[in-house]
């Protein structure tokens, strides 16, 4: 009996899996090896910035066919030498996103192929260093080891590409309606409509309008999937060119330690909880280093309408504490694995009534076991004077503090020295951590007057109704 057709997943490579094109990096090797000339032609780098920009042309295209003849009489064996020269470099200029959706196919059994218009000669040695399982590329003719200026088989771009990848799923037993194809370009429109899971990866305008159409999803291999790009930037970096003191008139910024923060690689940032302002307050301060953070959130901020949406544009990673699932914890050490930043705030809600006022801080598991997951550094970030700006009673913060705003005060502090062996120690570790960074008053026993006792509950609540304290346990 024969066995069952599989699913595979076919990856484009420029502007897909690579931020941009290969060309550059190619072509210099090319030039280092000797198969082409040492001067650059006119315009080569305008075309390749084009390129980058808006994808592939119907013009560009053309050239890129008129390749084979352009590469006649090369040494094949030079040009391979080339393609392993340019791997080199290239591998680590693939997406991070991308890595990690490969070993996602991979771990569910399916073949991940990259299929490219590029020169199989070329390409094929990145294909390998990064573990694709196969290459669908532009194969040049051949005669005595040099090329002979012809094409041999299809030549693999818009319905050629189609075609070759519906010969190698026929010869490998691949069921190519089961199948993903992740592509940026519209001339990769009869690929994607082959498959049963198409997505458009950074896509050009006018795949960005088909995939609409067609409710494919679009995704950006630099950024978590749901973050969305205009002109190439993420809705987060640009908020962050808004995080400028002269923006919040209703607020002092006293901020401090920031060089603790990594200038790059990932992190897992954690802040005690005293205001629904303190995401805003951490994200002013990672602002400053330029670098965007995923928050891990409640389910109801992502399930709230307009805020969810925003949340999800963000980054944010959606937490349903009911559950009891480590998937948010799987997708925040993706994050990580990614090089991102990921915060969460370890007492998991701001302590209600009393409990607000108590000078121990008492965390949930989840940063820590996020840290033994990972292996990355956990940042603490010591947060005091949010309360002011914004209370818990209150359903909105407080703009109209402009002749006297409160201080928010932020202290980053260096990572913290976790064991890993358990997540109760860590995790008194981690709030330990927190708890060196609040001002002297915050080590103090305080008996809060009625009037403070009322801004630490939610509005309506009274003390009575604020129940008992949250003890750590599982998130």
């Amino acid at each position: 009996m024969p066995s069952p057709s599989r699913a595979a997943a076919f990856f484009d490579l420029d502007r897909t899996l690579l931020k941009g094109a290969s060309g550059p990096v190619i072509t210099q090797a090319l030039r280092a090896a000797g198969v082409v000339s040492d001067r650059p032609v006119p315009g080569e780098s305008l075309v390749y910035k084009v390129f980058d920009v808006v994808g592939e042309t119907l013009p560009s295209m053309i050239l890129t066919r008129q390749m084979a003849r352009v590469a006649t009489g090369w040494n094949r064996e030079a040009v391979r030498q080339a393609g392993r020269v340019a791997a080199e470099r290239l591998v680590d200029d693939v997406l991070p996103f991308a890595r990690l959706l490969v070993d996602e196919h991979h771990a569910a059994g399916r073949p991940v192929v990259m299929a490219t218009t590029s020169p199989f000669d070329l390409v094929e040695p990145l294909a390998t260093a990064l573990g694709f399982d196969d290459v669908i590329a532009t194969r040049y003719g051949e005669r005595d080891g040099a090329y002979d200026g012809t094409v041999d088989g299809h030549f693999v771009w818009g319905p050629g590409k189609l075609a070759a990848v519906r010969d190698w799923a026929a010869a490998h037993d691949v069921d190519l309606r089961a199948s993903y194809a992740y592509s940026d370009s519209v001339y990769d429109v009869p690929l994607l409509s082959a498959v049963r899971h198409a997505v458009a990866v950074n896509p050009d305008p006018r795949l960005r309008v088909v995939a609409a159409l067609r409710r494919w999803p679009s995704q950006h291999f630099d950024v978590p999937a749901g973050v969305p790009k205009l002109a190439g930037v993420e809705p987060q970096r640009a908020v962050q060119l808004l995080a400028q003191p002269r923006l919040f008139p209703w607020v002092r910024w006293d901020v401090d330690g920031l060089d603790h923060i990594p200038d790059r690689g990932p992190a897992i940032i954690v802040g005690n909880h005293r205001s629904y302002f303190d995401p805003l307050a951490i994200g002013f301060a990672l602002a400053r280093v330029g670098r965007p953070v995923r928050f891990l959130g409640k389910k109801e901020v992502f399930d709230a309408p307009v805020v969810g949406q925003i949340a999800t544009a963000l980054g944010g990673i959606r937490v349903d504490r009911g559950t009891g699932s480590d998937e948010p914890l799987r997708a925040a050490a993706d994050a990580l694995a990614a090089g991102e930043l990921v915060a969460l705030m370890p007492q998991g809600t701001i302590p209600r009534g009393r409990a607000f006022y108590d000078p121990e801080l008492r965390g949930r598991w989840g940063a820590a076991r996020l840290a033994a997951l990972a292996k990355v550094p956990v940042i603490p970030v010591g947060l005091w004077g949010t309360e002011r700006v914004w209370p818990r009673n209150a359903r909105f913060p407080n703009v109209t503090a402009i002749a006297d705003p409160p201080t928010v005060r932020i202290r980053v502090g260096p990572p913290v020295e976790l064991k890993h062996r358990s997540p109760d120690a860590d995790t008194k570790r981690i709030m330990a951590a927190l708890v060196d960074l609040l001002p002297a008053a915050a080590r103090r026993p305080h008996d809060p007057s009625p009037e403070e006792l009322a801004r630490a509950l939610p509005p309506g609540a009274s003390d009575d109704a604020a129940g008992p304290d949250r003890r750590p346990g599982r998130d």
